[in-house]
C-alpha cells in the first residue's frame, strides 16, 4: 500500500507540474499577443546584418517589448521568434510600429519584406533652369510625406541638409526628369545634385533620356544614372515601335523619336498629344513643311537655354536645319526627351484631318482643316494675346 500510495504521489505532482507548464505556456502565448504599453506610433531602425538577438535588445531598450515572469524582454522575445521559426525572417528596414503593438505584431511587421518605408525624402526635380530639391518628412503611422526644406539650384546648400545625409539612415533618394528637358539641360541640372556622386561625363544624344522619377542610393554616379535613363528610353522606344498604327509614315524608330520630341514640346495635355500628333503626320504625308516653332528655337538655342521670349521674324528666316518653315520634313535629331506618352503618341496619333493648331488662351489649342479656319482662330487668339500678354 505504502509504494502504491507513493507512486499515485509521483503522477499527481508530476501531473500537477505539466499541467502547470501548459498553463504557464498558455500565459506566455497569451502575453506574446497582448496590446503593448506604449500610446502613439514609432519608427523602428533595423541596420543591415541585425540579427534576432540585437532587434531584441533595440525593441527592448525602446520599451516596445515587456518582459514576462522574470524572462527579460529581449530573451523572450528572441524565443518567441524562435518558437515561430522566424528569427532568420527579421528584415532590415524602418519600420513603423502602430501604437500598442503586440510583440506578435511587432514580428509579423520586421518579417514583412514590404513593410519598411522610408522616414525622410530627398527628391531632386530637374528643370530648364536648373531645378531643386525637396526634402520631406514623414510622420510615423502616415503615408504622406510633409516637405520641410526647399532648395534651389544655385542657392547654398543648409548645414542641416548635410546633417539629416550625414545622422538619418532612414532616406529615400528620387531624381525626377520631367518631360521635354534636352539633354544638355539634364547633364546642367545633374551637375548640381549634392547626393550623386563622380563626373557627367559626355552629353548623351538628344532624346536618348527617358523622363522618369528615378530611385537612386546616395552616392550613386551621375554617369550611372545617365544610362540607367538611355536604357529606359531604349526599352520604351522598342516597346512601342512594335504597336506603331499599320500606315504610319515614319520609316524608323529613331524618326518616331524626333517626331515625339516635336509633341512633347508642343503639349503636355494628355487629350491632345493624339491630336497634335495627327497634324504633324497628315503634314508629313502631304510633304508639307511642319512649321513648329519649337525646332527653330532649338536651331538657335542648341538646346542649351530657354529662348525667354517670342520668335522674331528675322530667326523664322534663319536657315538652320532645324527651321521646319525652311526645311520639309523632320529635323535632323530630336529636339528636347520626350515621354512615353509623347512616343505613344507619334506612332498612334488620332485620325482626324487636322493641318493647323494654334494656342487658344485656355492652356491647350485650336485646331483646323483649312488655312481659312486656321487664320480664324489665330486672330481669335492674337486677341486674347493683346489683353493678356503670355509671359515668356
Amino acid at each position: 500500500m505504502t509504494l502504491r500510495r507513493a507512486a499515485m504521489a509521483v503522477f499527481v505532482i508530476a501531473a500537477l507540474a505539466l499541467s502547470g507548464a501548459f498553463l504557464l505556456i498558455e500565459q506566455a502565448k497569451l502575453h506574446f499577443h497582448q496590446p503593448g504599453l506604449f500610446d502613439s506610433a514609432v519608427f523602428f531602425h533595423i541596420p543591415p546584418g541585425a540579427g534576432a538577438s540585437q532587434v531584441a535588445a533595440d525593441l527592448a531598450t525602446r520599451g516596445l517589448i515587456e518582459s514576462f515572469y522574470g524572462v527579460p524582454a529581449a530573451l523572450f522575445f528572441k524565443e518567441g521568434a524562435k518558437r515561430t521559426n522566424q528569427s532568420q525572417s527579421i528584415r532590415y528596414g524602418t519600420f513603423d510600429i502602430p501604437a500598442a503593438a503586440s510583440m506578435a505584431d511587432i514580428l509579423a511587421i520586421i518579417t514583412n519584406p514590404e513593410a519598411s518605408r522610408p522616414r525622410f525624402r530627398v527628391q531632386f526635380t530637374a528643370s530648364q533652369t536648373g531645378g531643386k530639391i525637396s526634402v520631406a518628412e514623414r510622420q510615423a503611422g502616415q503615408s504622406n510625406f510633409q516637405e520641410i526644406q526647399n532648395i534651389s539650384a544655385g542657392e547654398a546648400i543648409p548645414a542641416d541638409y548635410f546633417h539629416l545625409l550625414d545622422h538619418e539612415s532612414s532616406i529615400i533618394f528620387w531624381v525626377s526628369i520631367p518631360e521635354g528637358l534636352t539633354s544638355w539641360q539634364i547633364v546642367q541640372s545633374l551637375k548640381w545634385v549634392p547626393f550623386l556622386g563622380g563626373e557627367s561625363g559626355e552629353v548623351p544624344p538628344e532624346g536618348s533620356l527617358a523622363p522618369n522619377t528615378y530611385e537612386v542610393v546616395k552616392g550613386l554616379g551621375r554617369q550611372t544614372l545617365l544610362r540607367d535613363m538611355q536604357v529606359a528610353q531604349e526599352d520604351i522606344l522598342t516597346r512601342e515601335w512594335e504597336k506603331k498604327s499599320d500606315d504610319h509614315p515614319l520609316e524608323t524608330a529613331y524618326e518616331a523619336l524626333i517626331l515625339a520630341s516635336i509633341i512633347e514640346k508642343e503639349t503636355s495635355i494628355d487629350g491632345e498629344r493624339g491630336l497634335v500628333a495627327s497634324v504633324f503626320v497628315n503634314r508629313l504625308r502631304k510633304s508639307m513643311p511642319l512649321q513648329t516653332d519649337p525646332t527653330v528655337i532649338y536651331g538657335i538655342t542648341e538646346g542649351q537655354t530657354p529662348l525667354g521670349r517670342g520668335l522674331r521674324q528675322s530667326e523664322l528666316k534663319r536657315d538652320t536645319p532645324y527651321n521646319t518653315y525652311l526645311h520639309k520634313g523632320l529635323p535632323p535629331s530630336p529636339i528636347a526627351n520626350p515621354g512615353r506618352r509623347a512616343i505613344r503618341a507619334a506612332l498612334n496619333p488620332q485620325d482626324s484631318d487636322y493641318l493647323f493648331f494654334v494656342a487658344d488662351g485656355k492652356g491647350g489649342h485650336a485646331f483646323a482643316e483649312t488655312y481659312a479656319e486656321h487664320k480664324k482662330n489665330v486672330r481669335i487668339w492674337r486677341q486674347i494675346e493683346s489683353v493678356a500678354p503670355r509671359k515668356n
